[in-house]
């Protein structure tokens, strides 16, 4: 086993949000006065039994409303800075979900302030952490045009945009003119597609939204023309073990399809996407696999390269 937190790596798949682990949760809501459904810790952690992924996003939306000053929002970044720097990892793309908070009263400038006061920080620390602005795909299209443009103040401050929450009965076709003023504005873009839903939906990012990354990407590997397309054009997966375990993409890791996206030539990258509720972060991620799978030391060195060459930003 390669010593990982020796290894340089990036992470692409990871949502802030997800990283507001118990304890902060706890924490965050006594300085807020903000009352949790929960007695503890415990029992916050009891309540990760998801048979879904909508099970998860309701106890993930329940846990953003204990963010609400710039401090909240720079103490959940910093709790995953230090993290995401014990685990070797130099650079990480992080989504953010502003229609959670604006959605709820906490103003745009309040959630970028304190997300890009934890940046600066963790440059200092050798970790570069880009912003990724993601919108609520079970919102409406105009909602998130509205929300694009009210984040256009902040616009040196995050490098794209991308497609989150509920899957299943919102193709990413809902979002195309959203993601074409996003690429007009010289916006990278990426969407969660194929991980719940069908292949279509990942044809459906390619094509009508114009991404450079799919995240997941799981079910892209049901259409033998998708996987020809997504080796052709190189376009990077950023795949996520734990994740898919907790919510029964997968019934086991050993049935994970991570080492048949890599026989089949994809270039794909191991992420830790919500690592407070599925169980570990990037490197928990890469050793899960590693055993379940077989992998080799040279597969894993592998998936760290790639996760290098798939970063939009690279003067790093």
């Amino acid at each position: 086993m390669l010593d990982l937190a020796q290894r340089p790596k990036a992470e692409l798949h990871l949502h802030l949000e997800g990283a507001l682990e118990p304890e902060l949760m706890f924490a965050l809501a006594k300085r807020n006065d903000v009352q949790l459904p929960y007695a503890d810790e415990n029992a916050i952690r009891a309540a990760y039994d998801f048979s879904q992924l909508q099970d998860f996003l309701d106890l993930y939306y329940a846990g953003t409303s204990v963010l609400q000053s710039a401090d909240d929002f720079h103490a959940l970044a910093m709790h995953y800075a230090e993290r995401a720097i014990a685990d070797g990892v130099t650079h990480a793309e992080c989504f953010f979900d502003p229609q959670a908070h604006t959605d709820r009263g906490i103003a745009m400038d309040v959630v970028f302030s304190g997300l890009t006061r934890a940046a600066g920080e963790a440059r200092e620390r050798g970790l570069t952490l880009s912003l990724i602005l993601c919108f609520l795909r079970h919102l409406s299209e105009d909602e998130a045009l509205r929300t694009l443009d009210a984040a256009l103040p902040f616009r040196d401050h995050f490098i794209g945009v991308g497609l989150d929450s509920s899957e299943v009965g919102h193709p990413p076709s809902k979002f195309r003119r959203v993601f074409e003023q996003a690429g007009k504005l010289g916006l990278r873009r990426v969407a969660h597609a194929g991980e719940e839903g069908p292949p279509e939906y990942v044809w459906q990012a390619l094509d009508e939204l114009g991404v450079e990354r799919i995240d997941h990407g799981n079910r892209a590997l049901e259409d033998k023309a998708l996987v020809a397309r997504l080796r052709r054009d190189r376009i990077p997966l950023t795949v996520c073990p734990l994740s898919n375990l907790r919510l029964c993409v997968v019934d086991s890791l050993d049935a994970h399809p991570l080492r048949n996206m890599l026989e089949a030539g994809l270039t794909v990258t191991v992420n830790s996407d919500d690592p407070a509720y599925f169980g570990g972060y990037v490197n928990d991620n890469y050793i899960a696999v590693q055993d379940a799978l077989g992998l080799s030391d040279r597969d894993i060195t592998t998936l760290i390269e790639f996760s290098m060459a798939s970063r939009f930003v690279t003067d790093t």
